[in-house]
C-alpha cells in the first residue's frame, strides 16, 4: 500500500527518472482493482436514482489518479530504456496495450541510461558504510 500512496504523495507528477518493476506493479495492484470495483458498483446502481455515488467516486478517483498513473508508467518505460512517448502506443486498439504491457514487464536496463542510474543498484555510499561502527 505504501507504493500506491507514495505515487500520490511524493511523485504525483514526477515524469523524470526511472521506476522499478516493483514500484510500478505495486501501484497497479491497488489502482486497477479500485477502478474495477467502482465501475462494477456504478453499473449495479439503478439509473433512476438521482445520484449515482459510485460513478461520482469513479470520476473523482480517475481525475485524481490520472497524472500519477501516467507518471509512473512513463518512469517505468524510462527504466526499460524507452521514451515516455511509447505510452502513445496505448492508442492502438488491442495491439498497443499488449506492447505496452510487454514493455512494463521487461527488466530494467542494468546500466545508467539517459533518464538516470539503475534504481536496482545500491547506493555506493551505503555500501561503503557496511561494517563501519555507527557514530553516536
Amino acid at each position: 500500500m505504501d507504493w500506491f500512496l507514495d505515487a500520490f504523495k511524493y511523485k504525483y507528477v514526477d515524469f523524470s527518472g526511472r521506476a522499478r518493476r516493483t514500484e510500478y506493479w505495486m501501484f497497479m495492484l491497488f489502482h486497477v482493482p479500485f477502478i474495477f470495483i467502482l465501475a462494477f458498483l456504478s453499473g449495479m446502481m439503478d439509473e433512476a436514482e438521482w445520484m449515482n455515488i459510485p460513478m461520482f467516486l469513479l470520476v473523482i478517483y480517475f481525475l485524481m489518479s490520472f497524472l500519477p498513473a501516467l507518471a509512473i508508467t512513463i518512469r517505468r518505460l524510462h527504466d526499460t530504456g524507452k521514451s515516455g512517448w511509447f505510452y502513445l502506443l496505448a492508442i492502438i486498439p488491442y495491439v498497443g496495450g499488449i506492447i505496452l504491457l510487454i514493455f512494463t514487464v521487461q527488466d530494467s536496463e542494468s546500466t545508467t541510461n539517459k533518464w538516470g542510474p539503475n534504481p536496482k543498484t545500491p547506493n555506493t555510499d551505503e555500501i561503503n558504510e557496511i561494517g563501519k561502527p555507527l557514530s553516536d
